[in-house]
Order: C-alpha cells, then sequence, then structure tokens
C-alpha cells in the first residue's frame, strides 16, 4: 500500500527544509574544516583538537543526546493529538529538569577526572599533546549541557511539524566555530576552535529552539518527580540508548583511539576524510530521517503499519540514489575535493593517503546515510533495544578486524569502518522488515540496477583522471567528478532505476513551481 500524496507532501517538505539546512550546514562545516586544516595544519595540533571531542561526545552518548527527539517526539506529540498540551509542557518540564541535574553532576565529574581519561582516549599521545587534549576537552566539555536541553527543546517544535528553527540551528553552531577559529587564528590555535563551540552550542541548538518554544506556549515549570509516568517511559526508552555502544558512535571513537597508535597525521587524515563523507550522509540520509519520523511516528499510532513501512523503504530507495551518485563523486575525485577544501598547510603525500581513505570509506556511504532513516523505523514502534543491541553486538564482532587492520595504517582502519556500517546496516534492514509482515520494500530490484550504475560511474570518472594527471586540481576534480555523475545517471536510466526518474521529476516539479 502506497504512503497518500498529503503524507508524502508533508515529508517532501520537510526534507527539503532539512535538506537545504543540513546542506547549508556541511558547507559552512567545510569552511570550518578549511578554516582547521589551514591553521593547525594535518599534523599533531589537529590530531589533539579532533581528539578533543571524544570524551563531550561520550557523555552526549552516555546521556542519549542523539536521540532526544526520536524519544521525545512520541511522547509530546501524543499530548497534542489528544489537545492536552499543558499536559505536554509538563512532560518537557520533568524530562528538562532530570536531565539538567544528571547533566551537570556529570560534568563536573567529567571536567576533574580528564587528566585520567586522556591517556585512555589516546594511548599514543606523548606529554604534550596529553597536556594539551586536557585543557581543550574541558573547554568544550560544558557545551553539552546547551546541546541536550535544546534537543529537548527541538523535539517540541518538531512535534508540531516545525522545522525551521531546529534546521537552522546547526547552521549557527557551526558558524560560531568558524567564527572563534578565524578571530583566534594562528596565535590561539585550536583553542579559538574550542570557544567557538561552547558560544555555537549556546546561539545555536539551545538559543534558536528556545526561541520557537516561547513563540509556541512554552510553559517550562520547576518539577522534579522521579515517580511520573512520562519521565519513566523517557527513561525507559532511552536506557537501551544509554547503555548500549552503537557502532554509529564508537566507529568515531576506534578511529581515533586506534589512529593515535599508528602514527603523527592519523587522526586528521581519517577525520577529514569522514567529515567530506558526512556532507551526502547528511544531506541526504540524515535529512529524509529527520523529515519521515514524525510521520512514521503517527502511521504507526494509527494502526497503519503498511503504509508506515512504504512510507520508510520509498525514502530509503529514493534517498539512496542521490547517495550512489555523491559516491561517485568522492571516489573520482575525493583527492582534489579535499585539497580544494583543506589548503596547502597539508603535505601533497598526505591528500594522496586521504584520497584513498575516502574512497574506501565511501564504499559504506550507502550504510551510513540508510542507517538513519531505518533506525527510525525501529523508534517509530517504539523498539529502542533492538538497534542499540544489534549496533553493540557489531562493535563487539567488528572490534577484532579494526585492531587487525590498523597495522594497515589509515587505509586500513578507513576499510574497518566501512566493514562494520556496512554489515550492521544490513542486519538493520533484514530484522526491520520482519516487524512490517507482509510489506514490500523492493531493495532488491534497486540494488541490481544501481550498483552496476555507480560501478560504470566510478570506471568512467577514473578514466578522465589519465589524460588529466597533470591538470590543474580544480579541473582535474571536476572533469572527473561530472563525468562519472553523468555516467552513472545514464546507466541508471538505461537499466530503468525508477527511483532516479521520481527523484529528478520531483526536483524538477519544485523547480517549475518555484519559476511559476
Amino acid at each position: 500500500m502506497a504512503s497518500s500524496p498529503r503524507v508524502s507532501r508533508r515529508i517532501g517538505i520537510a526534507s527539503l527544509i532539512w535538506g537545504v539546512s543540513i546542506f547549508l550546514s556541511r558547507i559552512v562545516g567545510l569552511v570550518r574544516e578549511g578554516a582547521v586544516g589551514r591553521i593547525l595544519g594535518g599534523g599533531r595540533r589537529a590530531d589533539v583538537f579532533l581528539t578533543s571531542f571524544v570524551i563531550p561526545d561520550f557523555l552526549n552518548y552516555l546521556l542519549a543526546g542523539g536521540a532526544l527527539s526520536i524519544v521525545f517526539i512520541p511522547i509530546f506529540g501524543t499530548y497534542l493529538a489528544k489537545g492536552e498540551a499543558k499536559r505536554g509542557w509538563e512532560a518537557f518540564s520533568v524530562i528538562a529538569n532530570t536531565l539538567l541535574l544528571m547533566l551537570g553532576a556529570a560534568t563536573a565529574a567529567l571536567w576533574i577526572t580528564v587528566p585520567w581519561l586522556v591517556p585512555i582516549v589516546a594511548p599514543g599521545f606523548d606529554a604534550g599533546q596529553r597536556a594539551e587534549l586536557v585543557k581543550l576537552t574541558r573547554i568544550v566539555l560544558p557545551a553539552q549541557i546547551f546541546h541536550l536541553v535544546g534537543g529537548l527543546l527541538s523535539a517540541a517544535l518538531q512535534a508540531r511539524d516545525k522545522h525551521a528553527l531546529p534546521a537552522i540551528a546547526p547552521l549557527v553552531y557551526t558558524s560560531s566555530v568558524v567564527v572563534g577559529g578565524l578571530i583566534g587564528g594562528t596565535h590561539a590555535g585550536a583553542e579559538g576552535f574550542a570557544w567557538g563551540v561552547v558560544v555555537g552550542s549556546v546561539l545555536g541548538p539551545f538559543g534558536l529552539p528556545l526561541v520557537g518554544c516561547l513563540r509556541s506556549g512554552l510553559e517550562w515549570r520547576p518539577i522534579l518527580s522521579v515517580r511520573h509516568p512520562d519521565l519513566r517511559l523517557y527513561l525507559a526508552r532511552s536506557i537501551p540508548i544509554m547503555l548500549g555502544w552503537s557502532i554509529v558512535v564508537v566507529d568515531d571513537w576506534l578511529l581515533r583511539r586506534m589512529g593515535s597508535l599508528v602514527g603523527e597525521s592519523t587522526i586528521a587524515t581519517l577525520s577529514y576524510s569522514k567529515t567530506l563523507l558526512k556532507v551526502p550522509m547528511g544531506v541526504f540520509g540524515l535529512a529524509a530521517g529527520v523529515a519521515a519520523f514524525p510521520t512514521l511516528t503517527r502511521l504507526v499510532a494509527q494502526g497503519k503499519r503498511a503504509d508506515a513501512y512504504s512510507t520508510l523503504s520509498n525514502a530509503v530507495r529514493r534517498m539512496l540514489v542521490l547517495v550512489c551518485a555523491a559516491q561517485v563523486v568522492l571516489t573520482c575525485a575525493g583527492r582534489e575535493v579535499a585539497t580544494i577544501i583543506y589548503g596547502s598547510k597539508i603535505p601533497p603525500h598526505q591528500y594522496a593517503t586521504m584520497g584513498w581513505t575516502l574512497a574506501i570509506m565511501s564504499l559504506s556511504l550507502w550504510a551510513w546515510a540508510a542507517q538513519t532513516v531505518l533506525s527510525r523505523g525501529y523508534y517509530a514502534l517504539g523498539k529502542t533495544w533492538e538497534p542499540t543491541v544489534l549496533g553493540t553486538a557489531t562493535v563487539v564482532a567488528t572490534y577484532p578486524i579494526y585492531w587487525a587492520l590498523t597495522k594497515e595504517g589509515a587505509l586500513g582502519l578507513a576499510a574497518a569502518s566501512s566493514i562494520a556500517i556496512s554489515l550492521y546496516t544490513l542486519v538493520l534492514a533484514i530484522r526491520l522488515r520482519r516487524h512490517f509482515a507482509g510489506a514490500a520494500d523492493h531493495y532488491g530490484s534497486f540494488v541490481l540496477r544501481a550498483v552496476p550504475s555507480v560501478a560504470l560511474g566510478i570506471v568512467a570518472g577514473w578514466g578522465v583522471r589519465i589524460p588529466l594527471a597533470t591538470a590543474p586540481v580544480l579541473i582535474r576534480g571536476a572533469a572527473a567528478g561530472t563525468v562519472g555523475v553523468l555516467a552513472f545517471a545514464a546507466a541508471a536510466y538505461l537499466l530503468r532505476l525508477s527511483e532516479l526518474e521520481e527523484v529528478m521529476g520531483w526536483g524538477m516539479q519544485r523547480l517549475r513551481r518555484r519559476f511559476a
């Protein structure tokens, strides 16, 4: 059963809002990475700065910060559907106040214990790098308070289908990091970026959603009750995420920990490469997942499971068409893209490694993007345990692969990352289908047409690089990427990849309406 035109339109509009926002945020993110590359380079200083986020990210993950909207939207949205907004704000108050107390205590504890945690986070760093890492981590750590509370405010807005301010917030945050780095310059170094993180978290993830909620009748009251049913429901759904160590998050930790053992510049090479990968991952995958989730939740609540799964699988396939095109570009022109963004402070041989690292990581771009949508199918069903258990099991199963491939340097760790996330996403998709018995997803026919199209696009793109080996970086990269995408699109059209026609048709329709 196909999803209704009204549902598709709602998801399309939300996807457009999030897609544009995430695209702009990723562009500013590339500017940020370019500033980091030009100010800190690709060696010791960059390694330390990029590792300074490990402990703060761990705190965010420990309190299920990344799942705030996923867990809270169904709770708040249920009250809105019943016309009981006051009870919804009561639930918000109890949950927000409890999180603030937990977060304050955890932040203080981590701030004190950072010197003892740093050797665990980066065992390969020397004494000087560890001292710098302690200082930077302590600056960045308090920003998580604003990220987590802001996430709850954003969820309250998204439950009302108000996506604009939550979508703009990451753009403000990333811009603040860039400004902090530029103001600090080479004199302040990584500290400028670190203080930009703190200011950006106040202005963007916290400030903008707060303004939106105030306009929507925010009633944040000083309520604390450990027995409140909505707090218990929130914790029951969050605890699996808090306790689990999903590969989606742990992959970054493993790359930085193992990278510190390989040697100087390895962490920077892996982090810079994965940042480029996160552009299409966020613009296409995350946007589709965030936009579809409120609708999936409503359809499941109404008992329309077939419609929900059809909506989800359609979103996955259409999103993957764009992801496949991005994979072709990053595989064929990744080295040139990195060189243009990160500047001349990074040596050519490191860019060569980065190009191959990005090509290997791009093999799993489909998985990184798809899991953001698939996981929301579980969350719409209220099943937060299953994706967490699967993600944690993947970490256990693939940790030996990370360890074994560490000896191969950045390329080996990139391969381990691709294997791990691909395995997780495949199992996630197979298991999710069992919860929607009888519903078709058409993934098989999509794969049979998409894989040879991507392969042809990559071959064509690399074929162009040979005669342009001595051409300027911009010309070589643009030619390889453009030819690769055109070859992919032509092959997909000849193989009748219907999702390509749907995406192009929808895009042309939007353009015609815009110009009309």
